[in-house]
């Protein structure tokens, strides 16, 4: 038996929000939406799901939300470039970093709801 990941579900407080983050600023493409509840986003060989969390665990005010995954996604430009323009519209992100012997320049960042995720550019 083969597993293979297809899609990596998020349960969010704001999908719209979260629409505007990774389509507008990471350039991911819209497969599904259900307006306001609902986005399935290509993201190379992978999906992004967005699913609005249920009533019973949303609150009006803003969230940030404690978690342990991290969503890396590859870029295919330069990662300095990159970090500057995500900057520029005030997207959480960390300094870009490196190890001896690997081969991937690594940098950090929060989506709105404080998602983890990494932007990864082969040196």
């Amino acid at each position: 038996m083969t597993f293979s990941l297809d899609t990596i579900i998020l349960f969010v407080q704001n999908v719209d929000r979260l629409k505007s983050f990774y389509v507008d600023l990471l350039k991911l493409e819209v497969i599904e939406e259900s307006k306001s509840e609902w986005l399935l986003l290509k993201a190379g060989h992978c999906h992004i799901g967005l699913h609005k969390i249920g009533k019973q665990h949303s609150s009006e005010e803003a969230f940030k939300f404690d978690n342990n995954t991290k969503l890396v996604f590859d870029v295919d430009e330069d990662l300095h470039s990159t970090r500057e323009r995500l900057l520029q519209d005030h997207v959480h992100l960390q300094e870009i970093k490196t190890f001896d012997g690997y081969p991937f320049f690594l940098c950090d960042g929060e989506d709105p709801e404080g998602n983890v995720f990494q932007l990864r550019q082969r040196k």
